[in-house]
C-alpha cells in the first residue's frame, strides 16, 4: 500500500512538471514566433521598417485583446502621465491665457516662484530667454513646453505690464509647483460643509483634513457634502485613506484579488476626522476607480447616503512595469470588491469599443434620465454590512438616491460656440486686465461681488462680438438666444471669480440651483429620512 502511495506521488510530480513545461514551451513558441516575424522584415521586407516602431506597435496590440486599462505608455508619455497624481510639477508657477497672440498671466501660483519675483496678474511675455514670445502664432504646448522646466534652472521673462511704459525683466528660478485635487470647500448651507475632489492625488486626503478643520474652526458643522462627480480616481492608498476618514478602526475599506494575486484587505484605522457625522457622497457617470472605492465603503458599512448617477464601473488594479527603454506596460493584476463583495469593474468582454461607448449607451436608454429604465438581475443582489440593505453589483456603484440628468438646461448655439472654440477663457482673462482696478474696488470681497455682480446685456454683446471678431460665424437668431443665455451668464460670472479669488468661489456660483446639491441638502437637513435611506426603508 505505501509502495502505491509513493508511486501515485511520483505520478502526480511528474504529471505537474509535464503540465509546467508544456506551459513553458507554449510560451516559449509565442515569444520565438514573434521573433521569427520581425526577422523575416528586417531581411525580406520590401521597405526599410523601424524594429523599436514595429515592437511598440506590436505590444499596443497585444494588450488590446485583454481590457481597456491595460495599456503601453511610450518613454516621452511617462513622466506626463504621472504629473497630475504626483501633486506637482517643475516650473514658474502661473496660470495663464493666450490673448491676441500674447501669453497673458491670469493668475500666480501662490508661494510660488513667479510670486516671489513680482509676476502679477495682466502682465503679458513678449520674450522667453530673448526670443520673441508673442505674435508667433504661439500654442498653450509652447508655453508649457518653455515655461516648464527643472527644479533650479533659470529662464528670463520680458513682460509688458499695463500702466508700464518700460518692459519689465524677471529672471525666475524654477522651483515644484503644487497642482490642487480639492476644487471647493465652503458651507453650502447653515451646518453642512460641502467639499468637492477633482482626483485622488497624493496629496488629496492632507489637501481634505486641512479644508475640514478650516471650516471647523469658523462654522459648526454638523455634516458634510462630498463632491466626487467627474472624479476620475487616482491612488488606491490615497482612496483608502480618504474612506478611512469616515470609517472605525478596523473597517473593510476594500479589498482586490486577482489570478496571480492573492486576496488583500485594505482596513480603515482609528484616525479619522468625520466618522460619527451624517455625510452625502454626490456620484455620476464621471466618478471611477478611487471614487467608487470611496463611495463603496461608505455605502457598504451605511455610514453616508450616496446621492446621483450610477457610477463609471472602473474596479482594475493595473500595475506599472518598466521596460528596458523607459517606457511601460500598465497590466491590470486584480480587482476591487466593496466591503459587501461587489466588484466594482463593469463588464468588458464585449471589446474596448463597446466598453468606451457604455456611457452613451445608459443615456440612449434611458438611464441617465429615467430610475425606471435601471434593472438589475437578482444575480447582481448584495447586501449593506451593518443594516443588511440590498445594493447591487455588476459595475460601479449605484446610488441610495437617483437625480437625474437634467436635459432642460441647455446653453444657447452661440454659447456653445464660443465654447467649442476655446474663446471663453481668453475673453475673461481680457475682460479681467481691462476693469481689474474697476472690479476690486467695486467688488473688495467675494460676498459683495457674489450679491451684486451681474452678467449684463453689455458684457454678454462684448463676448459676443469678441468671437466674431475672431471669426466664429453664427447665424441671425444666435445674438437673441445668447442674450437670454442664464447658465452663459453664471458661468462668465463664476469664472471671473475664480481668476478674482479661487475654485471655491467659481464653484459656490456654479452649484448654485444644482439639483444634486439640493437634494443632498434636503437629505441632510431631515435627520429621520437620513436615517430611514440608511435602515433600507422607503424613502
Amino acid at each position: 500500500m505505501k509502495k502505491i502511495f509513493l508511486f501515485l506521488i511520483v505520478i502526480s510530480i511528474n504529471l505537474a512538471s509535464y503540465s509546467q513545461d508544456k506551459a513553458r514551451t507554449s510560451e516559449l513558441d509565442a515569444i520565438f514566433k514573434i521573433q521569427r516575424v520581425l526577422n523575416y522584415i528586417n531581411y525580406f521586407y520590401v521597405d526599410s521598417e523601424s524594429n523599436a516602431k514595429l515592437a511598440e506597435d506590436a505590444i499596443v496590440g497585444i494588450l488590446q485583446h485583454l481590457d481597456p486599462h491595460s495599456i503601453y505608455i511610450p518613454k516621452k508619455e511617462v513622466e506626463a502621465m504621472n504629473e497630475p497624481l504626483q501633486g506637482n510639477f517643475e516650473g514658474i508657477g502661473i496660470q495663464f491665457a493666450i490673448v491676441e497672440d500674447t501669453v497673458q498671466v491670469v493668475a500666480v501660483i501662490s508661494g510660488g516662484p513667479s510670486e516671489k519675483v513680482g509676476l502679477m496678474p495682466g502682465d503679458r511675455i513678449v520674450k522667453v530667454d530673448g526670443k520673441d514670445f508673442a505674435g508667433i502664432g504661439i500654442t498653450n504646448s509652447d508655453v508649457v513646453k518653455t515655461l516648464r522646466g527643472k527644479k533650479g534652472t533659470k529662464v528670463k521673462l520680458l513682460v509688458k505690464r499695463p500702466g508700464e511704459k518700460k518692459l519689465l525683466d524677471f529672471v525666475i528660478v524654477r522651483d515644484k509647483i503644487p497642482i490642487f485635487s480639492l476644487d471647493a470647500a465652503y458651507m453650502v448651507s447653515p451646518g453642512i460643509a460641502y467639499i468637492k475632489l477633482n482626483r485622488f492625488a497624493i496629496q488629496t486626503d492632507k489637501e481634505f483634513r486641512t479644508a475640514l478643520d478650516s471650516l471647523k474652526k469658523h462654522n459648526k458643522v454638523k455634516a458634510l457634502i462630498l463632491d466626487l462627480r467627474g472624479n476620475g480616481g487616482g491612488y488606491l492608498n490615497v482612496a483608502i485613506d480618504l474612506a478611512d476618514e469616515f470609517l472605525d478602526d478596523g473597517k473593510l475599506v476594500v479589498y482586490t484579488k486577482g489570478r496571480a494575486v492573492p486576496k488583500t484587505d485594505y482596513n480603515a484605522t482609528d484616525r479619522g476626522e468625520f466618522e460619527k457625522s451624517p455625510v452625502v457622497v454626490l456620484v455620476d457617470e464621471g466618478s471611477a476607480s478611487a471614487s467608487e472605492i470611496v463611495t463603496g465603503a461608505i455605502q457598504d458599512w451605511d455610514r453616508g447616503v450616496v446621492i446621483g448617477r450610477r457610477t463609471f464601473g472602473k474596479g482594475l488594479v493595473q500595475r506599472q512595469f518598466p521596460l528596458q527603454d523607459s517606457s511601460m506596460i500598465r497590466l491590470t493584476i486584480a480587482k476591487y470588491y466593496t466591503p459587501s463583495g461587489r466588484c466594482i469593474q463593469k463588464p468588458y468582454n464585449e471589446g474596448v469599443k463597446k466598453y468606451a461607448m457604455d456611457i452613451i449607451d445608459r443615456y440612449n436608454r434611458g438611464e441617465l434620465t429615467s430610475k425606471d429604465s435601471i434593472h438589475f438581475p437578482d444575480s447582481l443582489k448584495y447586501y449593506t454590512r451593518v443594516n443588511k440593505r440590498v445594493v447591487y453589483g455588476g459595475g460601479g456603484i449605484m446610488p441610495d438616491i437617483f437625480v437625474p440628468l437634467d436635459t432642460t438646461k441647455k446653453y444657447s448655439d452661440a454659447f456653445a460656440k464660443i465654447l467649442r472654440k476655446g474663446l471663453l477663457n481668453a475673453y475673461i482673462a481680457k475682460y479681467i486686465d481691462e476693469n481689474r482696478k474697476d472690479l476690486e474696488a467695486k467688488y473688495p470681497d467675494f460676498d459683495t461681488y457674489l450679491k451684486n455682480f451681474n452678467v449684463d446685456t453689455i458684457l454678454l454683446s462684448d463676448l459676443y462680438n469678441y468671437a466674431k471678431n475672431n471669426k466664429v460665424k453664427f447665424k441671425e437668431k444666435d445674438k437673441k438666444g445668447f442674450m437670454n443665455d442664464t447658465i452663459a451668464a453664471k458661468t462668465i460670472k463664476a469664472l471671473i471669480a475664480r481668476d478674482m479669488w479661487h475654485t471655491t468661489q467659481y464653484f459656490m456660483i456654479i452649484n448654485k440651483n444644482d439639483d444634486v446639491i439640493k437634494k443632498a441638502i434636503e437629505v441632510l437637513n431631515n435627520k429621520k429620512r437620513y436615517e430611514n435611506i440608511l435602515k433600507g426603508n422607503k424613502h
